[in-house]
């Protein structure tokens, strides 16, 4: 039994057209188990019905046409009761709905049991006997079983846009579903883009001259580096100055002594160049991938990137014209930042990544670029659609393949709002924030992606709020020495003069580790991370610091942050440690240097509780709500089981936010926030009317959020806090927030933030 339930689930999830798969797994289902009928009922929440969609034993054109209203007949019951029900006589019971077109006069024995996915009722799957019996404790175990393991992949195909009727051949879905990577609509034909080299399908070989082979490798990285410099001067002018960094970034790379070194040796060892550089890449790649954090596991494309472009220069490929429809939609398996930066002036005029995250450069670029990307469909089947109009909903994820003409329209008008509200926030780009009746607020950059990448006066941004310093430890093979970070940091501090530049110290642990200080735990969130490391290994700590405070020295806009606090203890500690730093500076040259501010992230709840007597001990607090947000619900949200209950929203998070406010207000403590929270349009307006200074958000969401700041008041803001702090549930408070929005016509700024 177990071997053939492994083989259903694993066909089921495997399938691509979801009537061939529930057709398939119907039989299969009364083979296995020697009925007379297997069906399965798919959920219509809109209608509130039951209707039947597959059966082996029921009439064949009964599918996609009968229908079992929610509290009606055997399959509503199933369906209200959430269990199991086992009939000896289906027509005795007193819920039994005769239904003639199915022809199921013959069947007396019925068992049933709900599909249930993160508690939705999302069909029932029912066998049915000629004999009337009771099916036995084994069977009823084996459809359970069944249904729950089958739950997962069927949520999935109705998120992608699966109606439930029975289709034709030449029938497309409505949609696809994937992640939002940049907002915008695109309306424009697919057009389909393999890449010209791939590391991934190159075989390992030997070869007897490593110098040839070195001198090859040399050549393939200049003329790379080139291709990157050209790339630099196509984009400058077009985005913002720091958006074109990640190809410094390459450059960077191309240039590292290290990665050279390791290629280089690896060809020594007697392999050909291209399997010298994809033994060296994937081992990269790897150490990246393995990491939970999305946003850091994504650089794993930008390495991909750079060695495919190494790869095809060393395969000396002809570089003929591609020929490009004259607008399009680019689909690619990985969509890159180089191939955006190649494609833009080609009538690019939307993005669909079959991998990848909205924190990819990809993605970012897209953002940077103005062009709407969806990101991670994971649908292979998309290469068969080449040339087929499509519509990219870069706000939703959604991907509609030759759509109907009503859509078609719908969407048109949406691409002309779109326009007039890009041309209404650029006229507040270089406008304070600052709402009706005169509440100032700061808002500052997220960054520390790459180096310079977000950094972006243009965005109409007053510094950064968040620098995550862990990233450049990420890309290098050993720990950086103080030289090295201090020039990091100065880069960084130098590019915002005169404006605050907040750094957040070492922040590994958890779903970060190094490759070259890995940490194994069973439960790393609430295991050795952030502060806790930089305390138990003071020498790293005070490394950085000396690096931090040394790049400052001239810029004097420093200011540092300490993650993870959760005790006293911990803050006494570090400032102890940033004292000793500061000191010894002091006396290695000879002068009395500025010492930088010092604050603490609110993200452990036991800092909530703590905030009166932190206040005597630093000089302002961030709140980052993203890993506070999952240590109050508990929710792993990179755990897709329970990631839908992870809810910035949710009335417990809002409440504590307040609470910190509050209390900092009190203590007369300077706050701010750098979760994702602050990039939201409804989330800013709470944050303002709780008295939040300074929110901190990526590049691309400043001039939105600083358009609906300039266009509400505080005691509006305040207004509708008060509201929210009575409402209990996130969806209450989510409709609550939208609606006012739109009754302040600022509806369309909710939908961008999307």
């Amino acid at each position: 039994m177990l071997t053939n339930l492994r083989r259903i689930v694993l066909e089921f999830s495997q399938a691509f057209e979801l009537d061939k798969a529930l057709d398939r797994m119907t039989s299969e289902v009364k083979r296995v188990m020697n009925t007379d009928c297997c069906s399965v009922h798919l959920a219509d929440y809109q209608k509130q019905h039951f209707l039947l969609v597959a059966s082996d034993g029921l009439a064949k054109e009964s599918l996609g046409q009968t229908t079992i209203g929610f509290s009606e007949g055997l399959i509503g019951l199933v369906g209200q009761r959430e269990e199991p029900l086992n009939l000896v006589d289906a027509r005795k019971h007193p819920h039994f709905k005769y239904a003639p077109e199915v022809k199921e006069d013959a069947f007396n024995a019925f068992l049933g049991t709900p599909i249930i996915h993160q508690g939705q009722v999302l069909g029932v799957i029912s066998i049915q006997q000629k004999q009337a019996r009771h099916f036995t404790e084994t069977e009823e175990s084996f459809l359970v079983t069944l249904s729950a393991q089958l739950a997962a992949s069927l949520a999935h195909a109705k998120n992608r846009g699966w109606s439930g009727k029975r289709a034709d051949k030449k029938q497309v879905r409505p949609y696809i579903q994937g992640v939002a990577g940049s907002p915008g609509v695109a309306i424009a034909p697919i057009y389909v883009s393999q890449p010209k080299a791939d590391l991934r399908n190159i075989t390992l070989e030997k070869h007897p001259d490593s110098k040839g082979q070195i001198e090859l490798l040399k050549q393939a990285i200049r003329k790379t580096r080139a291709e990157f410099i050209k790339i630099t001067e196509q984009l400058q002018g077009v985005v913002t100055d720091a958006s074109v960094d990640i190809f410094e970034m390459y450059k960077h790379l191309l240039e590292s002594e290290q990665l050279g070194q390791e290629i280089h040796a690896t060809i020594e060892q007697g392999w050909c160049a291209q399997s010298g550089l994809k033994i060296v890449i994937d081992a990269y790649v790897v150490q990246f991938e393995a990491l939970e954090d999305e946003y850091v596991r994504e650089r794993a494309s930008d390495i991909r990137d750079l060695s495919n472009r190494i790869l095809q220069n060393l395969q000396q490929q002809d570089e003929r014209e591609e020929i490009l429809p004259e607008t399009f939609i680019l689909v690619a398996e990985e969509v890159t930042a180089s191939m955006l930066a190649d494609l833009q002036f080609q009538g690019l005029k939307g993005v669909v990544s079959l991998s990848g995250s909205n924190n990819s450069h990809a993605a970012i670029l897209a953002r940077a670029l103005g062009v709407p990307a969806i990101m991670g469909l994971q649908e292979s089947s998309l290469t068969a659609f080449n040339n087929v109009q499509a519509i990219v909903d870069g706000y939703s994820g959604e991907l509609f393949i030759n759509p109907e003409a009503g859509l078609l329209k719908e969407y048109e008008h949406l691409v002309n709002e779109e326009i007039a509200l890009v041309e209404k926030i650029q006229t507040v780009e270089h406008l304070p924030a600052v709402t009706l009746d005169g509440r100032p607020l700061e808002l500052q950059l997220n960054a520390g992606l790459s180096s310079g990448f977000e950094h972006s006066k243009r965005a109409g941004a007053t510094g950064i709020g968040l620098y995550r310093t862990e990233i450049p430890f990420m890309e290098s093979r050993s720990f950086p020495s103080e030289q090295e970070q201090s020039i990091w940091y100065y880069n960084v501090l130098s590019a915002f003069d005169r404006q605050a530049v907040t750094m957040r110290t070492l922040d590994i642990g958890g779903d970060k580790s190094l490759p070259y200080f890995p940490i194994k735990e069973d439960n790393p969130f609430l295991g050795w991370r952030g502060v806790r490391i930089s305390i138990d290994h003071p020498e790293l700590f005070l490394l950085q610091v000396r690096a931090m405070i040394r790049a400052n020295v001239g810029c004097g806009n420093l200011e540092i942050m300490l993650p993870m606090i959760s005790s006293m203890s911990e803050v006494d500690e570090a400032i102890r440690l940033i004292n000793q730093a500061y000191f010894e500076l002091c006396q290695e040259l000879s002068e009395n240097i500025l010492k930088p501010k010092i604050g603490i992230m609110i993200e452990v709840p036991s800092a909530i509780f703590l905030i009166n007597e932190l206040s005597t001990k630093v000089d302002f607090f961030s709140v980052g709500s993203n890993d506070l947000t999952q240590y109050l619900l508990a929710v792993d949200r990179n755990n897709s089981r329970v990631a839908h209950l992870y809810d910035s929203y949710h009335p417990a998070v809002v409440r504590a936010l307040n609470e910190i406010a509050l209390q900092a207000k009190r203590n007369n403590v300077p706050l701010s926030l750098c979760g994702e929270l602050a990039g939201d349009a409804i989330g800013a307006v709470l944050l303002v009317a709780m008295g939040f200074d300074k929110l901190s958000m990526n590049p691309h969401n400043v001039g939105r959020i600083k358009w609906i700041i300039r266009h509400i008041s505080m005691e509006h803001a305040q207004e509708m806090l008060t509201h929210v702090l009575r409402l209990d549930s996130a969806k209450d408070i989510k409709n609550y927030l939208n609606e006012q929005l739109e009754n302040l016509g600022l509806g369309g700024f909710v939908r961008a933030g999307m």
